[in-house]
């Protein structure tokens, strides 16, 4: 297993992503041709089932982008089947403890740093390539925390102290959610707690990373300017519909 993300995350390099929603091997196989270095399957607010996931993980890999796996929850056995299923690394929704942050990485390492079980399935080669794939994975494997919860945040430098947690990633909606005001970015509560997520990741010099959601190059650039350096670029549904309908737009417009 090698993973060329690892080294970026460590060297706080910028890289690029985008976020698969959409239960079908055509869109990763799409995307990963667009010229992201990572695809995210979301396996909290989609359908997709495990056994999609591990299609699409197949289809990324060979085209040569890094997959990883946002898990539905914090949950050892989840994130054990899709690390097995052959992702290189998981994002880990709501983590707003240390002890959940460590949990988190227990659960993608084997022993003795982690706690994960051993099986047999995709990502060891089906049996074939367990020595490599058990003498690499701790050591190649990624996990990024979300922060989505103003308690992620209070609590954010001893998330971030845990070794094994690679970076985190900001849930915009969530985070404004948490603090009453539910997909308001501009209001100062959420600001103010942009803020201190941005503060602490730059002293301690973790990366910093955000989603993105609008499929709108400057809001990326926007971003990279405040020091974000793992950038998720929108999602699968909005760079299609919102191509539809801007296309649309001008074609009406034009026949007018």
């Amino acid at each position: 297993m090698k993973n060329p993300l690892k080294n970026k995350l460590k060297n706080n390099e910028l890289t690029l992503g985008s976020w698969i929603t959409l239960a079908n091997t055509n869109i990763p196989e799409i995307m990963a041709q667009s010229g992201f270095e990572w695809l995210t399957i979301d396996m909290e607010h989609s359908v997709i089932t495990l056994d999609i996931a591990q299609q699409q993980i197949q289809v990324i890999e060979g085209k040569g982008v890094i997959p990883l796996v946002r898990v539905g929850e914090n949950n050892p056995n989840l994130i054990k089947r899709v690390m097995d299923s052959g992702a290189y690394g998981v994002i880990v929704p709501m983590v707003n403890t240390k002890d959940q942050a460590e949990a988190a990485v227990k659960a993608v390492k084997y022993p003795p740093i982690g706690t994960r079980g051993v099986g047999l399935s995709r990502a060891q080669g089906y049996g074939f390539d367990f020595d490599n794939y058990a003498a690499t994975v701790n050591g190649e494997s990624v996990v990024i925390v979300q922060v989505e919860h103003i308690d992620s945040v209070r609590n954010l430098e001893s998330i971030l102290s845990v070794e094994g947690v690679d970076g985190c990633i900001i849930g915009p909606y969530d985070l404004s959610g948490s603090l009453g005001v539910p997909g308001n970015f501009s209001h100062p509560d959420v600001l103010v707690a942009l803020k201190k997520v941005e503060q602490i990741c730059r002293k301690m010099n973790v990366p910093l990373g955000i989603h993105v959601i609008q499929p709108d190059y400057q809001l990326v650039n926007e971003s990279i300017k405040k020091g974000y350096t793992f950038i998720a670029f929108s999602l699968d549904s909005l760079f299609l519909g919102t191509s539809c309908r801007e296309q649309l737009k001008l074609l009406r417009e034009g026949l007018q």
